[in-house]
């Protein structure tokens, strides 16, 4: 049942419509282009202040010269964040400060062709999509707790139903590498990580919730030679980015949490991998199940948290494990 008036065609415009942000503050991964530069406009568009989280913050800084002058609104910042970097992720998270009223992991790769790891030995996509992000959100929570009604947005795709989260080989040690099964475990990830984080942090009145943008032209498919999607299929970048922006801040989805949106309402779960393109694709039950989110979190706790404590004091990485 649809619990938005919102649908395929909406923009970023008219789920803020009516929407004051004043007094909110947001951080947008991966803001430097595409969904996350739109994500980031509207959200300032609507008085938030708001910081993009970039890799390359050269090109970020003419993005948020751009969201400055298009809205008028001078609360917008950059930092620097490299997801498959851990130490970049805690130099961001150390330097926090103030309460966060909105998180948006926005930032990803996708069908990287080659099998690439990160130091730590973890597939890139894996390490990029999840890893990165799930330490960014744990490290941000006393932030998030602090707001008093947080919300977290976790960007995942359609592609999610390509691959569960595969626990016995999360790295492709075993497996032959396949550069979509690897995008689609990242991608199933990142759904059981807004589950999970629901159910550990609603007391502290932090929900969470994943999305589908749908088809949209953006730097994402470098390595798929662009949208093959037909036209019909296709969202421009302030369509694909409404569900982001809804998730957000709409009061339409006050108090809502661990669920997987598309099109701007909550998804039907499928029984079968969506082979025919259309409007929705549908969400794998295997990716909002409580019992693999559970097991994720815990999997990531033990990884991210051996690594941050090889290089910071105990007192320091309580966190990882909350």
């Amino acid at each position: 049942m649809d619990i938005t008036p919102f649908g395929f065609t909406s923009t970023t415009a008219d789920v803020l419509k009516g929407v004051d942000l004043s007094g909110k503050r947001a951080l947008v991964t991966g803001a430097g282009n595409g969904l996350g530069a739109e994500t980031a406009r509207a959200l300032a568009s609507a008085g938030a202040e708001v910081t993009l989280a970039v890799r390359r913050p050269e090109a970020g800084a003419a993005v948020v010269r751009s969201i400055r002058e298009s809205t008028g609104n001078d609360a917008v910042h950059l930092t620097a964040l490299d997801l498959a970097d851990q130490a970049s992720v805690r130099a961001l998270v150390d330097g926090w400060t103030g309460p966060l009223h909105v998180l948006v992991n926005n930032a990803g790769i996708m069908a990287v062709p080659e099998l690439q790891r990160t130091p730590e030995g973890w597939e890139l996509q894996f390490a990029t999509n999840f890893l990165g992000h799930y330490a960014l959100t744990v490290g941000l929570h006393d932030a998030l707790a602090s707001a008093g009604g947080a919300r977290i947005v976790s960007v995942s795709s359609i592609g999610h139903q390509m691959s569960p989260v595969v626990f016995d080989d999360l790295h492709y040690r075993f497996r032959p590498y396949d550069s979509w099964t690897a995008y689609g475990q990242s991608k199933t990830a990142d759904v059981l990580l807004a589950v999970e984080a629901t159910r550990r942090w609603s007391g502290d009145k932090i929900v969470a919730n994943s999305l589908n943008p749908g088809a949209i032209a953006t730097g994402l498919q470098k390595h798929t030679g662009g949208l093959r999607t037909p036209e019909e299929f296709r969202k421009t970048v302030e369509q694909g980015a409404a569900t982001s922006v809804l998730l957000a801040a709409s009061p339409f989805v006050e108090g809502i949490g661990g669920r997987y949106f598309e099109n701007c309402n909550e998804s039907d779960v499928v029984q079968e991998r969506t082979t025919t393109l259309g409007s929705a694709g549908g969400v794998a039950p295997y990716a909002l199940d409580e019992a693999n989110a559970r097991r994720l979190w815990e999997v990531a706790a033990e990884l991210i948290g051996r690594q941050a404590s090889a290089g910071r004091p105990r007192s320091q990485v309580r966190a990882e494990t909350r």
